[in-house]
């Protein structure tokens, strides 16, 4: 008689794949931030780098400009996915999945649209010189942090409107047709009604934009945001320009050791929200 496979050898291969392509390389990474290249104790590395003045900066730069987009991008969000939902306009379908198409695009796509309208030599400025005779345009942010949110802001928010859309979806006509019945405002109904359902959708995909704006690279690179310096842009730089890999390797696990914890955390509030 011919004897059943158990169902625990099912799974040494697939383990095993996951274990050669991500897990080794990351363990890599552990042993190369815990092997100082001058000699010396296995958390030199750590010390030197929490200790310097680059990393603190880049730690504040990333936490407020992850923070900071992923408010922007819950408020505006929010606000597109109503008017998407509930204002009727021609062609609101076509909105719905223009984003599902917009969010397979790179985020160095978006940063180049801004630069081409609102950079040095973009249509904003040269419409300004045009019209003024001026040597120079105004608008000058983009190369500064606040270019770098509006970038994040603008590419991360249909991370929001999505899982909006599908929460609104199942929204009860019948509760907003109700407490208008009874004199209800708009805004009172958006308060009342619509904003506790939206709350886990708001919760998943602002946790999910977190994720992503504490690791966006191309972003900070294509804008050209010299004075901007996140966890992502130090590991380039102690790597490729500075050649210090012990230092790329401590930042880098700090830069995952935050992911996972938000991508636990992410986890968490998606599950609650159905997804």
């Amino acid at each position: 008689m011919r004897r059943a496979v158990p169902r625990g050898v099912w799974v040494v291969p697939p383990v095993a794949v996951l274990a050669v392509l991500f897990l080794y390389p990351l363990g890599l990474v552990v042993q190369q931030s815990l092997t100082p290249d001058n000699g010396g104790g296995a958390f030199d590395a750590y010390a030197r780098v929490f200790g310097s003045r680059a990393f603190l900066d880049a730690l504040g730069t990333t936490v407020w400009l992850a923070v900071g987009a992923t408010l922007g991008c819950l408020v505006l969000g929010f606000t597109l996915a109503l008017i998407i939902a509930f204002v009727p306009f021609p062609g609101a379908r076509a909105v719905a999945k223009f984003i599902d198409v917009f969010l397979s695009f790179p985020s160095f796509l978006i940063t180049l649209a801004l630069l081409f309208v609102y950079g040095t030599v973009g249509m904003a400025n040269g419409l300004v010189t045009e019209f003024t005779g001026a040597a120079e345009g105004p608008f000058r942010f983009l190369t500064t942090p606040w270019g770098v949110l509006l970038a994040e802001i603008t590419y991360f928010t249909p991370f929001v409107i999505r899982p909006l859309l599908a929460a609104f979806s199942q929204l009860e006509t019948a509760q907003l047709e109700v407490a208008a019945g009874l004199g209800a405002r708009p805004a009172r109904i958006v308060r009342r009604v619509i904003l506790p359902e939206a709350l886990p959708a708001l919760g998943a995909g602002g946790s999910l934009v977190l994720v992503m704006c504490l690791n966006e690279f191309g972003i900070v690179l294509f804008t050209g945001a010299k004075d901007v310096t996140t966890l992502p842009m130090l590991i380039y730089g102690k790597a490729i320009l500075e050649s210090d890999y012990p230092a790329a390797c401590v930042v880098a696990v700090v830069n995952i050791a935050i992911s996972v914890g938000l991508f636990g955390l992410y986890r968490v509030v998606s599950k609650r929200a159905g997804a």
